[in-house]
């Protein structure tokens, strides 16, 4: 089978560590969000950067498909004799479910190992149809209201005369409620694979996703964001131009401000049922990269004149 490489998918080093990694896939994952971007095959590149942090963010898969990165040459993926997957993909609620990731067969072959499962049920009783799980991406932005998507999908194929059908594609027009966090399961009754013997259809289960935000980490209902401040401006104070999720706000820093110090801007996080979070500004001195001879001096002064040890606590 093909070879996925998944550090390339990224555009990452194999030695990067998780917070470049992150970094990577927040960056690419929002260029190549099939809702938004006019990339050329932007959907198949999305793909690709979410199967590749599915793995490079996991511990334990990361260091298996490490190990195996060297039977995965010329673009071509030989396992080594004696091998088993380990099964880490996860799977749907149940040992049999199956699970509708829409991931490489590479990934499913190194980290499913729980292949679906049909029986013939011929001369048995009715029997509901299996459950699927898709995974669906959301960015932050649309978590504040409700909103309608289009999902397509394939149902697994039903078996006849002991052979496995072909695959069922599927589109359904869902509805997105506001307020969905990471990893909320959404049930569409009666959409997924059909029943034997007469048995009811199976559910679709939407299992969100949230799209890692370039600016914006989030503390449960609250949004964090970086506050990058020059010296003077922490000094002095400031007025300065601060994103949120619905626009761009003006946000006064107190002067004598320190990093590590966090501004709450109320009603500016994130919807649920419990209400609306916050945003939280989190300040950090940044130096200029370059001073000249007059900055120098300038500096200088102020050293002199503030006499300021920041290490007294160590003496």
């Amino acid at each position: 089978m093909d070879f996925k490489d998944y550090y390339a998918a990224l555009g990452v080093e194999p030695d990067a560590d998780i917070k470049t990694i992150k970094t990577a896939y927040r960056r690419l994952a929002r260029k190549y969000h099939p809702d938004v971007s006019t990339e050329p095959n932007a959907e198949s590149r999305f793909k690709d950067v979410a199967e590749a942090y599915e793995v490079l963010k996991d511990t334990a898969r990361r260091a298996e498909y490490d190990d195996l990165r060297k039977y995965g040459q010329g673009g071509r993926f030989e396992a080594p004799p004696g091998w088993q997957p380990s099964g880490r993909g996860g799977n749907a609620e149940g040992a049999g479910d199956f699970q509708q990731r829409d991931f490489s067969d590479f990934f499913e072959s190194v980290f499913g190992g729980q292949g679906q499962t049909f029986t013939s049920q011929r001369g048995r009783a009715a029997r509901r149809g299996q459950d699927v799980e898709i995974e669906v991406a959301i960015f932050l932005e649309e978590t504040l209201e409700e909103h309608q998507r289009t999902i397509s999908f394939q149902l697994p194929g039903q078996v006849e005369h002991g052979r496995l059908g072909q695959p069922v594609a599927k589109t359904l027009k869902v509805k997105i409620p506001a307020g969905v966090g990471d990893g909320d399961r959404i049930r569409i009754k009666g959409q997924g694979p059909a029943g034997s013997g007469g048995g009811p259809s199976g559910d679709v289960y939407l299992i969100i996703r949230i799209a890692p935000h370039p600016l914006f980490d989030i503390d449960g209902n609250n949004l964090l964001v970086t506050l990058p401040l020059a010296p003077w401006e922490a000094a002095l104070g400031a007025k300065v131009t601060v994103p949120t999720l619905t626009g761009k706000i003006t946000l006064t820093v107190p002067p004598n401000s320190q990093t590590g110090q966090q501004l709450r801007i109320k009603g500016k996080g994130l919807v649920n049922k419990q209400g609306t979070g916050d945003l939280y500004a989190l300040i950090k001195v940044v130096m200029p990269q370059q001073a000249d001879e007059q900055a120098r001096k300038l500096w200088a002064e102020i050293a002199a004149h503030c006499a300021f040890n920041p290490r007294a606590e160590w003496e």
